[in-house]
C-alpha cells in the first residue's frame, strides 16, 4: 500500500493532507524519514508521524454532527477554541472533519477515521451536494437577487457554478451549492448585498441532519455510509 493512503486508512489525515505531512518530513518508516507518498509500505513496516507508530484500523466509522455556533472545523485549535472532533467519543480513534464550516455556521459536518471517503466527499470534481439555509439582512430578497444567486455571481476568486435557489420567506433562503469554496454561501450573499445573519447547513449528499440538536451526534448506519461512497459515482454519471 502507498505511504499516502496507509495513513489516510490509519485516521492520520485525509489522503491529500497525509501527504503534505510527508512532504513534510514527519513520517518515518523502519527508522528513516520517507519524503514520498508514492512510497510502498506493509503491515510489517514500522511506520511513525512525529515518532508515533501509526496502523490501520479495520474498520472504519463516520459520525454526522449537528455543530453549534462557535466550534471549529478542526481536530485541534491553537486558540484553544472548542472543536468539532471534541463533541464525538473518538475512543482512541484519529477522527477528523470532512471539509470544514466556519465557526459560527451551524449545521451538519462529519467526522470520520477514513481518509478515501474524506477525499471522495470534498475532491471539486464530484461536486457533492451541500444544502444550507441562510437567514439575511438588507431588506426582503426579490426575484432579480434570486435569479442571480442562481445563474452564479463574481468573487474575487472567480464566478461560482449556477446555485439551487429557494425563497423560503423575504429573509430566509434554501441555498444548494456544488462547489465548497470557503465562506462561499456567506461571500454570495454578501456580493448581492444581503449579508448573513445566521447559517445553517441541512444537508451534504443523501444525507440531512434529521432531528439532531445542536451538539448531538450519532453514528451513520452501513448504509448511509454505502450511499455516501456512491455519491462520485453518482456524479460521474451525470
Amino acid at each position: 500500500m502507498r505511504l499516502q493512503k496507509f495513513l489516510a486508512h490509519a485516521g492520520v489525515a485525509s489522503r491529500r493532507a497525509s501527504e503534505e505531512i510527508i512532504y513534510s518530513g514527519r513520517v518515518t518508516v523502519d527508522g528513516r524519514i520517507v519524503a514520498d507518498p508514492a512510497r510502498d509500505v506493509t503491515d510489517e513496516d514500522d511506520v511513525r508521524v512525529d515518532g508515533r507508530s501509526v496502523r490501520p484500523v479495520s474498520e472504519t466509522v463516520v459520525f454526522a454532527v449537528n455543530k453549534p455556533a462557535g466550534v471549529v472545523s478542526t481536530a485541534h485549535d491553537t486558540h484553544r477554541r472548542p472543536t468539532v472532533v471534541e463533541l464525538v467519543p473518538a475512543d482512541g480513534r484519529r477522527l477528523y472533519p470532512v471539509g470544514r464550516l466556519d465557526a459560527e455556521t451551524t449545521g451538519l459536518i462529519l467526522l470520520t477515521d477514513d481518509g478515501d471517503l474524506a477525499d471522495l466527499l470534498t475532491h471539486p470534481r464530484y461536486e457533492v451536494e451541500k444544502v444550507y439555509i441562510a437567514e439575511v439582512s438588507g431588506g426582503p430578497v426579490g426575484p432579480e437577487t434570486v435569479e442571480a444567486l442562481r445563474a452564479g455571481v463574481q468573487l474575487e476568486d472567480g464566478p461560482t457554478l449556477p446555485a439551487g435557489v429557494e425563497l423560503l420567506n423575504p429573509k430566509l433562503l434554501r441555498i444548494t451549492l456544488r462547489e465548497g469554496r470557503k465562506r462561499q454561501v456567506r461571500r454570495m450573499l454578501d456580493a448581492v448585498d444581503h449579508p448573513v445573519l445566521s447559517l445553517r447547513r441541512v444537508k451534504l449528499g443523501p444525507l440531512d441532519v434529521g432531528r439532531l440538536k445542536p451538539g448531538e451526534w450519532r453514528a451513520l448506519e452501513a448504509s448511509e455510509v454505502a450511499a455516501l461512497r456512491a455519491v462520485p459515482k453518482q456524479a460521474h454519471a451525470r
